[in-house]
């Protein structure tokens, strides 16, 4: 499937800002399942300098000045991506059982566990606590295949946690969430992570959209998607594999990735410091997430199945 996504953020200033300096978390990255296709990057007023780097986790942010006063800034990203649809090809009643999964992240020396055994670790937004290992206990045993459990612990959150976009921000602590059992999609995924390192899995953080689709026989709306995000977890020799809490879904196609890291804090989609502006000054976000053709993956599949 084909997607062409446009995001849009705006802020409007009560007094002008004579300098900014930004890094923005808003260009999709290319994975296993998703292709970037195209990027263009508009910003207003126009940026004094301005490129798009990679960090530590292989994300790509732009990073951009504005050196003229300006009382409104306005970022907007138009991307296309294509998107392999995996979800089908994941049975999540077999391979590594929970004990075996925990043996070979201690025991392993593949790069790529190593590699994933940073993600064990406590990180700015997400600490480990026995509450989050109290909870999460339920879904895991150790001969219980471990995407198994996993898919538990995301369909546990799913049951027993209110969606509720009033009750939370960027700093509400986890452990809030936990007590009021209530959050937004940042929150479920800090949850579903917490829960995970906390019983000695290692769990990143996902952000990017989500499709969402109109009720039949209505038009969708511009501007009416939103971004997402939801986690990842890892099992040796298998790989990693992302599952939706606030969906209580293993990822599919209508899952687009921006970026991954520890937890929020590291893919935020806008930061920077800005010089003046006064107080409270107000943001815009407008997500449109559209297909515009069937996924190139899928046409290949079919060309070689009937030849």
């Amino acid at each position: 499937m084909k997607y062409r996504i446009r995001h849009t953020t705006r802020y409007a200033y009560a007094l002008p800002v004579s300098h900014c300096y930004n890094l923005a978390y808003v260009l999709p990255r290319s994975t296993d399942r998703q292709r970037v296709d195209t990027i263009d990057i508009k910003l207003s007023p126009p940026a004094t300098t301005s490129n798009s780097r990679s960090d530590y986790f292989g994300n790509q942010f732009l990073q951009f000045s504005i050196e003229k006063a300006h009382s409104e800034l306005d970022v907007s990203i138009t991307s296309e991506i294509t998107i392999k649809d995996s979800s089908t090809s994941i049975n999540l009643d077999f391979g590594n059982p929970c004990s075996y999964v925990k043996y070979l992240l201690q025991h392993s020396k593949d790069w790529e566990t190593l590699c994933a055994r940073e993600f064990m670790l406590d990180s700015p937004m997400v600490q480990q606590h026995q509450d989050l290992a109290d909870y999460a206990a339920a879904s895991f045993s150790d001969d219980r295949p471990f995407l198994s459990a996993v898919m538990d612990l995301t369909q546990r959150i799913f049951t027993d946690f209110v969606y509720d976009p009033e009750f939370s921000d960027v700093a509400t602590p986890l452990a809030d969430v936990l007590k009021h059992k209530r959050g937004v999609c940042q929150d479920f995924a800090h949850l579903a992570i917490g829960c995970l390192r906390s019983l000695g899995y290692p769990a990143r953080y996902v952000s990017g959209y989500l499709e969402t689709l109109p009720a039949p026989g209505q038009e969708k709306l511009i501007g009416a998607d939103a971004t997402h995000a939801w986690f990842a977890v890892y099992s040796p020799g298998e790989g990693w594999y992302e599952f939706d809490p606030t969906n209580n879904k293993v990822t599919g196609e209508q899952h687009i990735t921006t970026a991954w890291g520890r937890d929020y804090s590291d893919v935020t989609p806008l930061k920077g410091v800005i010089f003046g502006g006064g107080v409270s000054p107000q943001l815009f976000v407008s997500v449109d997430v559209r297909r515009i053709e069937e996924d190139f993956f899928q046409t290949q599949s079919q060309s070689q199945s009937q030849g």
